[in-house]
């Protein structure tokens, strides 16, 4: 072996060494950035914690003058809107995708694909603006009293729906999540279905089954992990949306009623509004415990997904 092989070969191997060590660090960088930042939020959070316990979670007062805290109307307000979202987000975005990769025109496909994306780019205090300003008088003049009438006489149902019309409120709120989240879950979708072997959907057709019979036993069964991702994206990003939900919801710390009518609140939308203007420490703690719960429900909401796509590989 030259002495010119020889360098270079030790040079590679001293490379690999560096390469590998960067990498390395690079994974165990996130694990600690992640650890910092739990821990960070439970030793900020701390006098809240020692104050209020876990009745915390369950107390819906939030009176920040007599320093009483509840995270209850902020949490029923964050699940209750992303429920609404994923409802109404999840069957658009299905028909979007099916539209795109089944039924569409060659012509059209590209553009209207190229459209729902760009959807995605829009800023979402973009979203809450028009939200405020636009979609909350139309739906308070024209959606909400109907809906009111139309479920006037439909026991348990009609308690979701009663009340004042304001605009805003709980389900304007999912609403404007709803057409945020639809671009996300749409793209996934999209992109998933497209995955499906031609070969299948092609012999499929050639015995006689339906497009809809296409897509239920032969595309969703050999896509569904990645549908299911799709959702659990949209989710994450309904969880975590702050300046939309801001302007539509409410900003109010009141559960005295189910309507989702009624003005409410959520996590981000709390922090969002007071984390500047908090005058004493456990006002402070009381909000970056707030950030916490949002942390574990994300946290929660990605590992179950993780579990059940995990059984659903299976």
């Amino acid at each position: 072996m030259s002495r010119q092989t020889h360098y270079a070969s030790k040079f590679s191997a001293h490379f690999d060494r560096l390469f590998g060590l960067l990498v390395k660090g690079s994974a165990y960088f996130v694990l600690l950035l992640l650890g910092g930042i739990i821990v960070s939020l439970i030793i900020a959070s701390m006098p809240s914690i020692k104050e209020f316990g876990l009745k915390f979670l369950w107390t819906k007062e939030w009176n920040a003058p007599m320093d009483q805290f509840g995270a209850l109307v902020p949490i029923y307000g964050t699940l209750v809107t992303s429920i609404i979202a994923l409802l109404i987000a999840v069957p658009v975005s299905f028909g979007i995708a099916l539209f795109l990769t089944e039924l569409a025109p060659n012509w059209i496909k590209k553009p209207l694909g190229i459209a729902i994306e760009l959807l995605a780019a829009i800023p979402s205090i973009v979203y809450g603006m028009w939200g405020l300003f636009v979609f909350a008088p139309f739906f308070a003049d024209h959606l909400q009293e109907p809906l009111t009438r139309l479920t006037a006489n439909i026991p348990l149902i009609n308690k979701l729906f009663e009340g004042p019309a304001f605009g805003i409120g709980l389900l304007s709120a999912g609403i404007i999540l709803a057409i945020m989240i639809i671009p996300y879950i749409a793209s996934v979708m999209r992109d998933v279905f497209e995955r499906t072997p031609q070969m299948m959907k092609e012999s499929a057709y050639g015995l006689g089954a339906t497009t809809w019979e296409v897509v239920w036993h032969i595309i969703l069964p050999h896509t569904r992990k990645g549908v299911f991702g799709g959702i659990m994206l949209g989710l994450g990003r309904a969880l975590g949306e702050t300046m939309a939900v801001t302007f539509v919801i409410g900003n109010t710390y009141q559960l005295d009623s189910l309507s989702l009518f009624m003005p409410g609140n959520s996590i981000t939308s709390a922090l969002a509004n007071e984390f500047a203007e908090a005058s004493s420490e456990l006002h402070t703690a009381a909000l970056i415990e707030l950030g916490l719960l949002l942390f574990i429900i994300t946290f929660i909401v990605l590992t179950l997904s993780k579990l059940i796509m995990n059984r659903k590989a299976y």
